[in-house]
């Protein structure tokens, strides 16, 4: 079985055409087409659905792919001699939750940029919960997603940081502390379909906090302006680069003790880019 033809498979995956892995590996198009042709011959089973357009993975590619992943990096790691190049090459697929787009991951990418030029990237947005299904097909390599509970079988969960859960409500409001704000002004959620949102939906249940609802947004940066033109008060993540998107707010710590959210890196167990990824993590802690 040549490794050339399993690293093509990936490409396949990652890229999800023939054409794209094409492109991805260097090859035609028609060369990519036989090596899966060649392969499928091999193993005695057919790995793609050749009736859709681009082709897809069928039941048999997809459940072969993740031990191929294995193989090749296994093979990968054998063949890496210590003190291999410092610089990074290739391309870096990552996703992020929203909130972090205009703090962590905009400095941590530049600096990743500054110390590795030759390094591309790739970055998509999306809810934790869809970034972890990405990561889990081989879409993505990695994704900065709140903590799954419990983290799948298969996948690596690097904490990042914490981000306190604050209150935030209008600059001129009344109210001493977080319940009395919650409980007399019109309540804003965060989506609840995105794990932050369920968290502080968690929260405000077993703290028996009963709100009025008025609307449920997904856009931190939408709520904020609801809540400034004194539409009600909300509960969100707060980060320490956030301190410009404070004005006009008043923010008090939610719960007692104040409750919080952790980021991390969540990435499958065994893969080929694990280089990149802890560049990338490294940069995130920084």
């Amino acid at each position: 079985m040549s490794l050339r033809h399993l690293r093509t498979l990936i490409a396949v995956f990652e890229h999800g055409s023939f054409a794209a892995a094409a492109e991805a590996v260097s090859l035609t198009q028609s060369a990519v087409s036989q090596q899966m042709k060649a392969l499928e011959d091999e193993l005695g089973v057919e790995l793609f659905d050749r009736r859709t357009r681009p082709p897809q993975p069928n039941a048999h590619g997809k459940a072969l792919i993740q031990r191929v992943r294995q193989l090749v990096y296994l093979y990968d790691g054998l063949c890496e001699a210590p003190g291999a190049r410092a610089e990074l090459e290739g391309l870096l697929e990552v996703g992020a939750v929203p909130t972090t787009l205009t703090g962590i991951v905009p400095r941590a990418l530049a600096a990743l940029r500054g110390s590795q030029p030759s390094l591309q990237v790739r970055l998509v947005s999306g809810l934790s919960a869809d970034l972890l299904a990405q990561v889990d097909r081989g879409d993505l390599d990695a994704a900065l997603v709140t903590e799954p509970k419990p983290v799948p079988a298969g996948m690596r969960w690097r904490a990042v940081l914490d981000e306190p859960l604050m209150v935030i409500a209008p600059a001129g409001s009344d109210g001493d502390d977080y319940l009395q704000l919650l409980t007399s002004l019109p309540f804003i959620r965060f989506n609840r379909s995105a794990w932050v949102g369920h968290t502080i939906q968690t929260a405000l249940q077993d703290m028996g906090i009963v709100v009025n609802e008025v609307m449920e947004l997904d856009s931190l940066e939408a709520i904020r302006q609801m809540v400034r033109h004194g539409l009600g008060v909300s509960v969100v993540p707060v980060s320490s680069a956030e301190a410009d998107a404070a004005e006009g707010l008043r923010a008090v710590p939610f719960g007692s003790p104040p409750r919080v959210r952790t980021l991390g890196l969540i990435e499958r167990q065994q893969h080929v880019k694990t280089g990149l990824t802890t560049a990338l993590y490294r940069e995130l802690v920084a």
